[in-house]
């Protein structure tokens, strides 16, 4: 449950504060100095993802990473797992809070490109990237691998929900008109 809401609303949650606690904001200092430096590598990409971003790309479509998480980490995640190259810009939330409604961030990288919101598509596996999606008119698809439960993604109502990153290509490349 703590991956996708903003991070120290979630953190605040942990240690029986409100948000704008003071122990909330250093519980969040504390996290981010060891995420800084170890925490951002601790991951392991999910099958089928360098395949289908690099078929994407090949086959005209502009991804950009929407993500909670600040920019600065993103974007040193994205490099160090070499991913960065599939994405025409990555756009997170700021470190001092901004963006990390993921409505308001998706808002944003629509206005910062000049995207309309119809020829876009939100892909996401928690509720938060559904419902960001919805709010700017947005269709979304749902990974069920990910963070968030079949509960959780069925509440949000995504156009479609997909069990392997792969299955994007069968529904983007092999299938454009079934949206």
């Amino acid at each position: 449950w703590i991956i996708g809401p903003p991070l120290k609303a979630s953190l605040a949650k942990i240690i029986g504060v409100d948000a704008d606690d003071e122990l909330a904001e250093q519980a969040l200092l504390g996290y981010r100095e060891r995420f800084s430096v170890v925490g951002l590598f601790e991951n392991e990409l999910y099958p089928n993802v360098v395949d289908t971003l690099a078929a994407l790309q090949q086959h005209g479509f502009n991804l950009y990473l929407a993500t909670a998480k600040p920019t600065v980490y993103a974007v040193r995640i994205l490099q160090h797992f070499k991913l960065d190259q599939y994405f025409k810009k990555i756009y997170g939330s700021e470190l001092t809070g901004e963006r990390t409604n993921k409505a308001e961030l998706i808002q944003y990288i629509l206005q910062q490109e000049l995207l309309d919101a119809k020829t876009c598509l939100m892909v996401g596996d928690r509720e938060y990237d559904i419902l960001g999606a919805r709010a700017n008119h947005i269709h979304a698809i749902a990974v069920q691998y990910g963070y968030g439960t079949k509960t959780e993604l069925d509440a949000a109502q995504p156009l479609l929900q997909i069990n392997n990153f792969g299955e994007l290509k069968k529904y983007l490349i092999e299938n454009p008109n079934i949206f």
